[in-house]
């Protein structure tokens, strides 16, 4: 449930993942998905202290990118930044080294240290033509730095090759592109709304000048503000499609959904926190 919820309501996922704790706190895969839920609800130390203990349980380096982020979190970048360096990021796979590069270029960038940041996300990796599921977040944070630097030219075509490798739309790569390019994008809704409102003000004051008839009354007046009121419902819903939560917590929360639904069942003796 936790893995189901994290993206849409990340609130209702940490809701779960205290009752799935409750029941099974003795089991890995529910101490990391807690820290994953807490790590999108952007409770930092309650999120470390889980990923701690999952990663004492299991003995495994792939939680390692997130404990340092959420060190990032605490307003302590420079701990994310010696995390960068020990021995555990060379046991983590390529894209467990990628997401420690970017938080330790987001450490750098915390620090107001910018060039190091860009030096930072500068790799193979990132130089590579082929599309990893990464691939994206690698070119975009690039043109990111890149743009807070000053460096607009380089900026604009980095963010074009995170375009052309973000096939899911997992980041904002097309909207800040256009926004370089002096394109305006203009909500076609918004304006239908506003012209449904003004023509319904018209109506109204017609009718108030020409019958005795309340508002709301079963005549013609009433039965049009009825239909603009249904359109503007039909256009706020359209136009307020809600956010998701962070990648990393979706991505790695998802993959415990099994082992966390089958762990709160097995173990209903509510042991105490690892």
């Amino acid at each position: 449930m936790v893995a189901r919820l994290i993206d849409e309501e990340p609130e209702q996922a940490y809701g779960y993942s205290r009752v799935a704790l409750r029941l099974a706190s003795r089991v890995a895969a529910v101490r990391e998905a807690a820290g994953f839920a807490a790590y999108a609800t952007q409770r930092y130390p309650e999120a470390l202290a889980e990923f701690r203990a999952a990663r004492r349980m299991t003995g495994g380096v792939e939680l390692w990118p997130v404990m340092a982020d959420c060190e990032r979190g605490m307003g302590r970048p420079e701990r994310a930044l010696a995390m960068a360096g020990e021995a555990e990021v060379q046991k983590l796979d390529k894209a467990g080294q990628v997401e420690m590069r970017l938080v330790a270029a987001g450490a750098r960038r915390d620090m107001g240290q910018l060039d190091a940041a860009i030096v930072t996300l500068q790799s193979p990796e990132l130089a590579s033509n082929a599309v990893q599921p990464w691939t994206a977040r690698l070119r975009y944070a690039y043109a990111d730095a890149l743009l807070a630097a000053d460096r607009e030219t380089e900026a604009r075509e980095w963010f074009a090759k995170a375009v052309e490798a973000d096939k899911d739309g997992s980041t904002d790569a097309s909207d800040r592109l256009a926004e370089l390019d002096g394109v305006e994008f203009v909500d076609a809704l918004v304006d239908a709304d506003a012209d449904a409102d003004a023509g319904n003000g018209d109506g109204d004051g017609a009718a108030d000048a020409g019958t005795d008839e309340p508002a709301g009354s079963t005549g013609s007046t009433g039965s049009t503000g009825n239909a603009d009121d249904a359109e503007g419902a039909d256009g706020a819903a359209a136009r307020n499609p809600g956010d998701g939560a962070p990648a990393a917590a979706s991505e790695s929360a998802t993959a415990e959904t099994a082992t966390l639904e089958s762990s709160t069942g097995d173990d209903q003796d509510g042991g105490g926190r690892a």
